[in-house]
């Protein structure tokens, strides 16, 4: 059988494409520059600037060599800081400066991409490819044995030990060798299933796919199983659409067998998107431990009142002691004697020890404080009411839209950048939730405070369970229309996802991938993360070099 044969030619080959030819300069780059930590990010792209000094970036109008995209972002801050003054407003320069700052790395990110893939040949860059997303499952399987060992569970994705410490957020932990996200593991890992698919490198496809499932993004895995609906039917061989069923399946099984809580949680989610909210009725005590006595304070006598109160209390207490007589079970050490067979009880999951640990940490405190002093109580009173059916992402959506409603002059070119919703923004903070940022020179727009601030504050002053994907106010596609207006959503269709669709005729294996990413920029600020989008321009700029090459063989 053809994947029978090609898993056997994957696993002889194994070895010896470790050992091959690599580029060891663009390797030691993707290592680093994932890292999650910017001062890394930094250091890898100074160490490959030394390996390869090359500025000559080739940004013109006709034909340009890199993405126009990132360059024209950089004009329309500068023209909004220029034309609305917003160096008026205090400590909002040093925003701007490291906004472009980090638009800058994008650009000599990609650059140095770009190099790679002209100078190396494809052999190389493929052999390179391999073994990093070789180590990054290496290093996410050891993510998982760490969590094993720690638990002492082998499914810890079902162990509610440890006050659920893993449970249903064990997949939170595979972060792989980024050490970010496991959103940005699992997205990194979508890739990886759909690259080596198509190079028919079925093996590695199978392992990328099982660590993108310890990951449990629900949101990859969606946007994976449509892809895949969609590869199946228009573009697959049949060896194709044999691992296309084989990677199906194990999504399915470990939705249902390995973490049923995750599949329960995401339908949740969904049908609290359609549910209407519900009206919540004040809390009552049970009648039988309310005693009229107590209802009825007597001011004139209060050693009476005091009376009163110890006899209701030890009237409550003797009635409770008398309900749970009435429901003695058979302790477990009872029902070993009885019993004809002998076993080992289970662990009672009412203990504390299985419980969610509910007590407010200090960041949620401090969580909470910010947003009764900052957040507008008109603000706080719609999110309680949207947060009952509706994710805190379309509620972030819906107020991008409504401001827009409210200021149709800055639609054009938007607030600016770190002025509405963007990683930069919450950095400018300085709450170190999107890393770190001078104290004395924190800043918060206005308009950014009483949108999506507020909805982060909101969910994550709440109990963990909240913080999830779908109420992260995060997203690429409303950061591009809210901070650079509808000029620079349209500079990035334009500019970013038309200089990659003009060469459509070549990109024969990544067109899967392409929309996985498209996907992927409703949810998260992917261009200031410096990690996933560095990975999906570096296979989608492979693909076209990959079939050039064919073309100019074919043609020779």
């Amino acid at each position: 059988m053809e994947i029978t044969a090609n898993i056997r030619k994957s696993k002889s080959e194994f070895a010896t494409t470790l050992l091959s030819k690599i580029d060891l300069p663009l390797f030691s780059f993707l290592i680093f520059f994932l890292d999650v930590k910017v001062l890394i990010k930094i250091t890898a792209l100074i160490f490959v600037y030394i390996l390869r000094p090359d500025f000559k970036f080739g940004f013109r109008l006709k034909s340009p060599r890199l993405p126009l995209f990132y360059p024209a972002i950089i004009i329309i801050a500068l023209v909004d800081y220029f034309v609305y003054r917003l160096d008026t407003t205090q400590h909002y320069t040093p925003v701007l400066l490291m906004g472009i700052f980090f638009w800058s790395l994008c650009i000599l990110a990609i650059h140095q991409i770009k190099l790679s893939v002209e100078k190396a040949d494809m052999n190389t860059i493929h052999n390179t490819l391999l073994l990093f997303f070789l180590v990054n499952a290496a290093v996410s399987f050891v993510d998982i044995l760490i969590i094993i060992i720690k638990s002492g569970a082998f499914n810890p994705y079902i162990y509610q030990g440890l006050r659920q410490k893993y449970f249903i957020g064990t997949g939170d932990y595979i972060k792989g060798i980024s050490f970010d996200t496991s959103t940005t593991n699992a997205i990194v890992n979508a890739f990886a299933v759909i690259y080596f698919l198509k190079r028919k490198e079925y093996l590695p496809s199978l392992i990328c796919m099982i660590v993108l499932l310890l990951t449990c993004s629900n949101l990859t895995n969606i946007m994976l199983f449509v892809t895949f609906i969609f590869m199946f039917i228009f573009n697959s061989t049949r060896s194709e659409k044999s691992i296309i069923s084989i990677c199906m399946f194990m999504l399915i099984l470990f939705l249902v067998k390995v973490s049923p809580q995750n599949n329960q949680y995401s339908f949740e989610v969904f049908k609290n998107i359609f549910r209407k909210p519900l009206t919540v009725k004040p809390f009552a005590p049970p009648a039988p431990l309310i005693n009229s006595v107590v209802q009825k304070k007597d001011t004139a006598n209060p050693e009476q009142t005091k009376q009163s109160i110890a006899k209701a209390h030890l009237d409550s207490v003797s009635t409770i002691l008398f309900q749970a007589s009435q429901n003695i079970k058979t302790s477990p050490q009872e029902k070993i004697i009885v019993s004809k067979k002998p076993f080992i009880p289970k662990p009672n999951i009412n203990e504390p020890e299985y419980q969610t640990n509910k007590d407010t940490t200090t960041i949620q405190r401090e969580l909470v404080t910010l947003m009764h002093k900052t957040v507008e109580d008109n603000t706080l009173e719609y999110l309680k009411e949207c947060a009952q059916h509706t994710p805190g992402k379309l509620i972030s959506l819906k107020q991008t839209f409504h401001f827009f409603q409210l200021h149709p002059a800055k639609i054009f070119t938007g607030t600016g950048m770190g002025n509405f919703s963007s990683k930069m923004a919450f950095r400018a903070s300085a709450l170190k939730v999107s890393g770190g940022y001078p104290q004395k020179y924190a800043y918060i727009n206005e308009d950014f405070k009483n949108n999506h601030f507020a909805i982060f504050l909101y969910y994550f002053s709440m109990v963990t369970e909240f913080h999830s994907v779908m109420n992260t106010p995060d997203s690429t596609i409303d950061q591009l229309l809210s901070e650079y207006g509808i000029l620079g959503l349209l500079l990035f269709l334009i500019f970013y996802i038309g200089f990659f669709a003009k060469h459509y005729k070549k990109l024969t294996n990544s067109l899967p991938i392409a929309a996985i990413m498209l996907g992927t920029f409703f949810s998260g600020y992917w261009f200031e993360q410096l990690s996933v989008v560095v990975i999906f321009e570096l296979l989608i700029l492979t693909d076209i070099k990959t079939n050039e090459s064919k073309t100019n063989a074919s043609s020779a």
